[in-house]
């Protein structure tokens, strides 16, 4: 099975403004292609709070189109506030498939006590 992967970059300054433009472009992307990974590459970008709220808009688009967002190049401040704010998971969560028969990750299995061992 492939993977599609695009690679989409963002500014190293961002305002409250910027962020629907980026989504919008985003969006534009996306549209009408396969469904894949989009790798946000942040290098550069100033760790402040609008920047993780561009990515958290950012991952939302790539949802809404089928699509997932992967954060790439971040700084460790960047990643500190991102973990301060619980969005590290959703936005720096590695690129790549389930191995066979293991689950996706946050999924558990649940073991009815009824079911005979086997």
């Amino acid at each position: 099975m492939t993977t599609f992967a695009i690679s989409f970059a963002v500014g190293a300054t961002l305002t409250r403004a910027d962020i629907p433009a980026l989504c919008g472009d985003l969006a534009e992307a996306l549209r009408g292609r396969d469904r894949g990974v989009v790798v946000c590459d942040v290098t550069g970008v100033r760790p402040d709070v609008v920047a993780i709220e561009a990515l958290a808009r950012l991952s939302l688009t790539a949802r809404r189109h089928g699509w997932r967002l992967v954060v790439s190049g971040g700084s460790a401040d960047l990643l500190e506030l991102a973990d301060l704010l619980g969005l590290t998971d959703p936005l720096w969560e590695p690129v790549g498939q389930p191995e066979e028969r293991e689950q996706v990750g946050g999924v558990e299995e649940v073991v009815d006590r009824r079911d005979p061992s086997g």
